[in-house]
């Protein structure tokens, strides 16, 4: 007779962890409060296959209106909540997207969600930014009852991987790893050379979690365009582990706007004349878990500065 291999010890923190935390837990996995109940009610588990079933069922069972609710807690592809690492780190096929890949993007959400009534939801881990495109474009051709159905079959594997993820979290006297709290980021550019503010311009942000000489790789995580205030204040946040930040400015479109503009005006003296000197500026900095960092640039034709604002 062969004998269950014993549960692993991120199983049995889940099994043996409080009703609370361990619903707290299912939570993060799916935003659906009737699936982390159903989840919940099976408990204990003997192994994660029968864990990860369980799931699969309670996805299958829930309600049209369970569906809506537990896929409303999944933001847009292409933008990820600000301090959500889970979305972030799901959607990373689209943080090295170009402009206008992400702005098709946009507009394809926007024109699925009034044609379904509800977020694109499809699993991202290791799917790039075209295969989303393309799938995006695919399902919007789709009857609305063959959507849903699509739709719940993407939870289904979404809740897969976050429930495996979860059991692989480091062990804390109360149960599962409470996630910590990101940093978050965000910036303006002030154009010094006119007083206004600069509008129109690409920000990207990136992340590692090694500052030391032999430092992670960086990991873009998308970026934003400053709006007519200057400000970008939808940057996605880093992951909790997250040590540096680097944002990188594409300023030279935005310079070249601002030279033709001095040209149609007769400017006798252009002060954007040539080519733009600095293309684009590069900031690296440290950040600190849980502290919000407020990094404005202040940019000239030939110049710029940046400091910790507030």
């Amino acid at each position: 007779m062969t004998s269950s291999p014993p549960p692993t010890p991120g199983l049995t923190r889940f099994n043996t962890s409080p009703d609370g935390v361990a619903l707290a837990a299912l939570r993060e996995v799916c935003a659906g409060p009737a699936w982390g109940e159903a989840v919940l009610a099976r408990r204990p588990y003997a192994t994660e296959d029968e864990l990860l079933a369980a799931g699969d069922t309670a996805t299958a069972e829930l309600t049209d209106a369970e569906l809506t609710e537990a896929m409303a807690g999944h933001p847009p592809i292409g933008r990820p909540e600000p301090g959500d690492p889970a979305s972030a780190r799901e959607q990373r096929g689209m943080a090295g997207a170009c402009a206008p890949l992400r702005a098709e993007m946009t507009e394809l959400n926007l024109a699925y969600q009034e044609r379904f009534g509800h977020v694109f939801l499809i699993c991202a881990t290791g799917a790039t930014a075209e295969e989303m495109r393309d799938a995006l474009k695919t399902r919007l051709g789709h009857t609305p009852e063959r959507e849903r159905e699509i739709a719940r079959t993407e939870l289904g594997r979404i809740n897969r991987i976050r429930l495996s993820r979860l059991l692989a979290s480091r062990p804390t006297a109360e149960g599962p790893a409470p996630t910590p709290a990101p940093a978050s980021v965000s910036t303006h550019i002030l154009d010094t050379s006119t007083g206004r503010p600069a509008a129109g311009v690409a920000v990207t942000l990136a992340s590692r979690a090694d500052g030391g000489s032999d430092a992670g790789a960086w990991v873009a995580l998308g970026g934003s365009v400053t709006d007519p205030d200057g400000r970008c204040k939808d940057l996605p946040a880093p992951a909790p582990d997250t040590t540096h930040v680097r944002l990188t400015f594409v300023t030279g479109p935005y310079l070249d706007r601002r030279k033709q503009a001095e040209a149609q005006q007769d400017d006798p003296a252009p002060r954007g004349s040539g080519t733009p000197f600095f293309p684009e500026v590069v900031i690296t900095f440290t950040v600190t878990p849980g502290e919000h960092h407020h990094v404005p640039l202040l940019l000239s034709p030939f110049g710029y500065s940046v400091y910790r604002g507030s």
